[in-house]
């Protein structure tokens, strides 16, 4: 977006549409915090993406971000096989989701979660609702947040609902019917739509750069 980011905004603020810039490691989180500072229409999370584990999480850096009134919440974070050896990267991705869960704690603010599974499994959904339902058993509703690009099945936002946390739905909903049992099954309070800009446009802008404004 270097080339025409102010277009967008612009697009945004005039159909009032409010978007989440996402942080994927402490430099786009700064980057995300200092957009959103200067635009009413724009807010942020930061954190550290579950594949970006060379970065080091700087708890006192991301705990200054978190600070800032455009900071709504942490991540995007979680965990992420889909390239990877499951068993070799929960090693690394665990300790680092469980460090922003903390922070989310400290500064009661919700997760935004990044989950992608192994093929044909819901290994990665299934990892975080482990680790997401014993924080809820000791902490209550102080551990909440959404599950970003859901692309799991009904049992998986079962489970997700029982603990209070939101769901939300990409471009993808609009051109396959894989996810239609499973949109039809989160209650309306409970489910949200995004659009992961730049990628993933919905219908009928598929194949082109996606952007916030698609959202409607």
């Amino acid at each position: 977006f270097d080339e025409d980011r102010d277009e967008i905004i612009t697009r945004m603020s005039d159909d009032d549409i409010w978007t989440i810039i996402v942080g994927t490691n402490p430099t786009t989180s700064q980057e995300a915090v200092e957009l959103a500072q200067k635009n009413k229409h724009l807010f942020a999370t930061v954190g550290i993406h579950p594949t970006d584990t060379e970065e080091p999480f700087d708890k006192k850096l991301f705990s200054k971000l978190a600070e800032e009134p455009s900071v709504v919440g942490i991540g995007e974070c979680g965990f992420d096989y889909f390239r990877t050896d499951r068993d070799e990267s929960k090693k690394t991705q665990q300790p680092l989701f469980e460090q922003h869960i903390e922070l989310a704690l400290e500064h009661d603010l919700p997760l935004m979660l990044h989950m992608r599974t192994s093929k044909g499994s819901m290994d990665a959904y299934e990892d975080a609702l482990d680790i997401l339902e014993s924080y809820h058993a000791r902490t209550g509703d102080k551990v909440r947040g959404n599950s970003h690009f859901f692309a799991g099945d009904t049992t998986i936002a079962r489970r997700f609902l029982d603990i209070g946390f939101t769901i939300s739905f990409d471009g993808p909903i609009t051109f396959t019917t894989d996810y239609d049992d499973v949109v039809r099954y989160v209650p309306q309070d409970m489910l949200l739509a995004e659009t992961d800009a730049p990628f993933a446009a919905p219908d009928p802008h598929r194949g082109k750069r996606n952007e916030p404004h698609y959202v409607i």
